[in-house]
């Protein structure tokens, strides 16, 4: 992907789907060049399928397997993807681990509510990450937009943006923080993307 372009995005939502809400806002309002083709989501009963359908975005459901089977998994979650000819795949609150295919490899980013590698891998989602950063006493805490691979929150990081950890600060006072910084990096990744590749 190189030269500006607008993308056709996937977003992949385990849960409330304020990430999708922001960049449908985004694309709305003129602010990103890119249109959402697909909403794969873990989950049926959760408000991302809401805000989809309202959109018009069309959503596939595809619970994660109870066993071992994630590669065949991983494949459905893809092809699907793969079927509404996306160009990048953006894990908004999606979590479960994949394995990327080798058609979607370096195409496929997450937005992560910490500084990665800090407070990042399996158990370290939503609330549990800023409970773990008030607790480490950090001063600084923010967001990370990177490449995803087959470990969680591993993959080569795009951008960061860091936000003041207050020293009043509750976990949820931190999470509204960090998430605020999120609404404005991932899409200026996505933005970036668009107009330089992922080179």
């Amino acid at each position: 992907m190189t030269g500006s372009r607008r993308l056709s995005l996937a977003v992949l939502l385990s849960g409330s789907g304020r990430t999708l809400e922001n960049l449908l806002d985004q694309i709305a309002a003129g602010k990103l060049a890119a249109s959402v083709a697909v909403v794969v989501t873990s989950r049926a009963d959760v408000r991302g399928v809401r805000i989809a359908e309202r959109a018009g975005v069309p959503v596939r459901v595809l619970p994660p397997p109870a066993g071992s089977a994630i590669e065949a998994w991983s494949d459905q979650v893809f092809q699907a993807c793969s079927q509404a000819a996306v160009d990048l795949v953006v894990m908004a609150g999606f979590l479960h681990l994949v394995r990327i295919p080798r058609a979607f490899v370096g195409r496929v980013i997450n937005i992560h509510p910490s500084l990665l590698p800090a407070f990042g891998g399996r158990g370290f989602h939503g609330m549990s990450v800023h409970r773990a950063v008030l607790e480490r006493g950090c001063t600084v805490s923010g967001c990370t937009v990177h490449l995803v691979d087959d470990e969680y929150d591993h993959g080569r990081i795009l951008l960061q943006k860091t936000v003041p950890v207050l020293p009043d600060d509750s976990p949820e006072s931190l999470a509204a923080r960090v998430f605020a910084a999120e609404c404005e990096t991932l899409p200026e990744a996505i933005r970036r993307i668009g107009t330089h590749g992922l080179t």
